[in-house]
């Protein structure tokens, strides 16, 4: 239980991606059907539109939108900073810091991860896996949905009587640009939204937020 406890936050949200993956399936599957109805289409089963490029490209867009959000945050607080927000760190620290700060090499400790230790490439490597990572993820998830809108695209064109398109024609389209960046103005607004509003609201006991009695102007772990 003490396991479980600790890793609460993470069981959570892999719970609510699963619940809202079964149900973007199902209603998903729901609406594809009553589409294809509406312009004579056969129905298709469950299994078929979950093996569908329809049903991939749907799910892919949006986690290259969240592994984008996440991985320009990650890099760009490195170096941007907005005043009185937690999401920032605090003016002045801008930058990769210190060894010393960052417990890297000679500074680190015994508990410190060994790649953290040894330095050379990969102490450089692990100093900076995370950004490499969430980057990857992105680059991935938007490359398959390039490739099951492709073929989503494709089914459209064969059914109105037109040849199909090359994947490079695909990326070129308005179709591809705006599914992606229908996606992305969303997460941009949502990631400046949450640091400008954490400047002046608070959430007691969150670590999302500031402490109740800390001042507007209060930055980051100051």
């Amino acid at each position: 239980m003490r396991s479980l406890r600790g890793s609460s936050l993470t069981l959570a949200f892999l719970g609510f991606f699963l619940l809202a993956l079964v149900g973007q399936a199902l209603v998903g599957h729901a609406a594809y059907n009553q589409s294809e109805a509406l312009q004579g289409g056969a129905q298709v089963s469950l299994g078929d539109y979950l093996t569908g490029p329809d049903f991939a490209v749907d799910v892919a867009e949006n986690w290259q939108s969240e592994y984008l959000q996440f991985f320009l945050l990650i890099v760009l607080t490195v170096w941007l900073v907005q005043k009185g927000s937690p999401e920032s760190k605090a003016l002045g620290t801008e930058g990769r810091e210190s060894d010393e700060e960052q417990m890297l090499g000679a500074y680190a400790t015994a508990d410190s991860p060994r790649w953290a230790r040894v330095g050379g490439w990969r102490s450089a490597w692990y100093a900076r896996s995370l950004g490499w990572t969430m980057g990857l993820l992105f680059v991935g998830s938007w490359f398959a949905q390039s490739v099951a809108g492709w073929a989503a695209y494709n089914e459209e064109r064969l059914s109105a009587g037109y040849a199909k398109w090359s994947w490079w024609e695909y990326v070129r389209n308005p179709d591809f640009w705006d599914r992606s960046l229908q996606n992305w103005q969303s997460e941009f607004l949502a990631v400046a939204s949450m640091a400008l509003f954490a400047i002046f609201l608070r959430e007691r006991g969150s670590p999302e937020s500031k402490k109740v009695g800390a001042a507007h102007h209060v930055t980051g772990a100051e």
